[in-house]
């Protein structure tokens, strides 16, 4: 059984950092891709940042290029997405997925499996 279980969240200023780390249990987590996703409070849930089950391919919302960093840890089953220079936008809960594919596609649609979610609040 796949379980994911995001933490990290929490209030931060703006122009500070934060990072996520999501835990994978349940799968050898080098067989599977893994995005972070948001949501923020009457919009859709968005892609923020995946990467393929090599690590060797990231992709990144245009919004959050050069901020935001995605990485993987294979032998400790977690991923990371670390965070500088937060904005007011970027609040919202923060979800980790999973898919067991070796495609490159950042979408909610194709992701599997869904942590609980963290939540992120970027106020002064």
């Amino acid at each position: 059984q796949v379980q994911l279980v995001e933490s990290g969240g929490g209030l931060v200023q703006p122009g500070g950092s934060l990072r996520l780390s999501c835990e994978v249990s349940g799968v050898t987590l080098e067989d599977y891709a893994i995005g972070w996703f948001r949501q923020a409070p009457g919009k859709e849930r968005e892609e923020v940042a995946c990467i393929s089950h090599s690590n060797e391919t990231t992709w990144y919302r245009d919004s959050v290029k050069g901020r935001f960093t995605i990485s993987r840890y294979n032998a400790g089953n977690t991923v990371y997405l670390q965070m500088h220079s937060l904005k007011p936008e970027d609040a919202a809960v923060y979800y980790c997925a999973a898919v067991n594919s070796r495609a490159q596609v950042c979408s909610t649609w194709y992701y599997d499996y869904w942590g609980q979610g963290t939540q992120v609040i970027v106020s002064s």
